[in-house]
């Protein structure tokens, strides 16, 4: 029963893990996209 229960609470785990892993992603992204347009900024 406790395998079980543990099986069905991995599946949305593993998909909260997966968007939080992309979100991230994303964030670094536009956090060096922010420092290139601040240095942009700054160069004008």
């Amino acid at each position: 029963m406790e395998f079980k229960r543990i099986r069905k609470r991995k599946k949305p785990n593993y998909k909260r893990g997966f968007i939080l892993v992309l979100a991230l992603f994303l964030i670094l992204y536009l956090w060096f996209n922010a420092e290139d347009f601040i240095a942009g900024f700054l160069g004008k």
